[in-house]
């Protein structure tokens, strides 16, 4: 019997980090900073601070199952081997719907900066760009991802010390935003959208060269640079306009910028740098995004957990085609049919989720690695379903509404597969 066709290892270790930057850089800078602000006011440092803990003890959960289970699929995979079928899909179900959320509203964001006013097009464009790069093959995926960052980092630098160096924003009586521990909770909840990035390096484990020691490398290396990253944007964003004044801006680089320019300055031309370094940051999410739905789709229909022609690979370019077209297919009609700036608390409850079952399962593997003690997998799994239930009611609602679905439709299929047996 011919094996079907695999992916094929073509991604190095850096090419891995990058993916992972890419993912997180996009998503983070310019989309949750200010919601974050909303609820954590001036403790917003803390909560990016507290996000980045709870992503490390998932990035370490997610690293020792890579280094066991270098295949695609990420913790679909993982729950399906040490916990098994169930866990496994709601895993993987709650992954692929909160991610498919996530590409249309970075596909949005992007039009919203590169074309006001027709920005719902532009989204389409950028969906269908960016898919066709895609199907060309991982490396090109990677390539586009590597130009991207290196265009939006230096942008995102100057940022950082044009806030810092304007002058600090006039204190208010208050703090801002909710405060207290639930405002610190619920910000670290909504900002763990930003840190999800790296779970792109999982899911395209088939893809990565020397797995056991470029996967952790490329997880940390991705996961430690945009901490510092988001950090030294959180603190520069509260000096240069307050924790009010941010947490109400749709754009708050921008009006950093503008702020931080003398009159008379290249005002203009510095807000077109900004908006243009926002518009490919949202596109690297994007492109890595559409490719992690992609690959655990891939996974689930391998094992008939969704239907079997999303597994067919591309013999030429060694990607999951109908996949990959089906994801873009379904991007495109949340484009069309809704409003999707606001689901950035729903895909975070269905990521949550989804570590929540990679540290369980990280918590029964027999062979441990130095970087996740079982204790680290115990507090990740806790943390992670904390977050998720201090979200806004409507997104935890929604999201416990569509696992749900997903849990009886696979059961109905069960039910009627063993009766055709």
């Amino acid at each position: 019997m011919t094996q079907p066709p695999g992916l094929r290892r073509a991604m190095g270790g850096f090419d891995a980090t990058t993916v992972g930057v890419g993912a997180m850089i996009g998503a983070g800078a310019f989309v949750v900073f200010s919601p974050a602000s909303a609820a954590a006011g001036l403790l917003l440092p803390l909560a990016v601070v507290l996000a980045g803990f709870v992503a490390y003890c998932n990035a370490a959960a997610t690293a020792s199952l890579a280094v066991r289970y270098p295949s695609s699929g990420g913790t679909y995979l993982y729950g399906r081997k040490q916990l098994g079928p169930w866990p496994g899909f709601l895993a993987g179900w709650g992954f692929v719907t909160g991610k498919l959320a996530s590409c249309a509203a970075m596909a949005l964001t992007f039009g919203l900066y590169a074309a006001p006013g027709a920005e719902k097009a532009a989204a389409v464009a950028a969906v269908v760009g960016l898919t066709a790069v895609n199907l060309l093959g991982v490396t090109r995926t990677a390539l586009a991802t590597r130009v991207i960052v290196s265009l939006v980092v230096p942008v995102l630098a100057f940022v950082v010390v044009v806030a810092f160096t304007a002058p600090a924003a006039p204190s208010t009586a208050g703090s801002g935003g909710t405060g207290g521990v639930v405002g610190v909770l619920q910000a670290a909840a909504l900002l763990f959208f930003a840190f999800a990035g790296y779970a792109r390096i999982a899911t395209m484990g088939e893809e990565v060269r020397n797995p056991r020691r470029n996967i952790p490398r490329a997880i940390f290396g991705a996961l430690g640079f945009t901490l510092v990253v988001y950090l030294l944007l959180a603190l520069s964003l509260l000096n240069a306009l307050g924790p009010e004044a941010l947490a109400a801006s749709s754009a708050p680089l921008r009006d950093v910028v503008d702020a931080g320019t003398p009159p008379g300055g290249a005002t203009g031309v510095l807000d077109t740098v900004v908006v243009g370094a926002a518009a490919l940051a949202s596109l690297g999410a994007l492109l890595a995004l559409i490719a992690g739905v992609g690959r655990t789709s891939l996974a689930m229909a391998r094992n008939r957990d969704l239907p079997s022609a999303l597994s067919s690979i591309s013999t030429r370019f060694a990607v999951p085609w109908v996949a990959d077209l089906a994801t873009a297919a379904v991007v495109v009609l949340l484009l069309l049919a809704t409003d999707v700036l606001t689901v950035v608390g729903f895909s975070s409850f269905g990521v949550l989720v989804y570590y929540a079952i990679a540290n369980v399962a990280a918590f029964t593997l027999t062979d441990r690695q130095w970087y996740a003690p079982r204790w680290l997998n115990v507090v990740g799994a806790v943390a992670c379903l904390v977050l998720a239930f201090t979200l806004p009611a409507v997104s935890v609602v929604t999201m416990l509404a569509v696992l749900a679905a997903g849990v009886v439709v696979r059961g109905a299929v069960l039910v009627r597969r063993r009766r055709a047996a």
